[in-house]
């Protein structure tokens, strides 16, 4: 018997996750990563809380560009948590579910939240 080759549903060569799918996996994704940053918050209070000598190690070690970049993108991630459940809260009341106002709302959330950091960036 010779079958015909026939590509898996959703053809992963064809298929285009929405931007709704990928802002979906994101919010969970910054979920986790938030929870990681509450950790790293609480390093940061015991530091403070255990003298002068601890803090200032603290604040040279939070001076390294990679851990500035984690600080950020933990901001980022709070920021973007936090438009996504605004969108959320406007589901909860019955609004927002056709496609295009979707589309629309996953676009907005994305461009708040950069502003969001940037403003906090520009205060600090």
């Amino acid at each position: 018997m010779n079958e015909e080759k026939r590509p898996l549903s959703p053809h992963l060569q064809v298929y285009r996750l929405p931007l709704t799918g990928i802002i979906s996996i994101t919010h969970r994704m910054t979920g986790v990563f938030l929870s990681l940053g509450v950790m790293l918050t609480v390093f940061m209070l015991v530091s403070i809380s255990s003298g002068s000598l601890a803090y200032t190690e603290l604040q040279n070690l939070l001076n390294n560009f990679l851990l500035q970049l984690l600080l950020w993108s933990f901001i980022y991630a709070l920021f973007f948590h936090l438009c996504h459940g605004i969108r959320h809260l406007i589901w909860d009341a019955g609004f927002g579910f056709d496609k295009d106002t979707m589309d629309r709302y996953a676009e907005i959330e994305l461009v708040a939240s950069v502003l969001l950091t940037l403003s906090v960036y520009l205060l600090f």
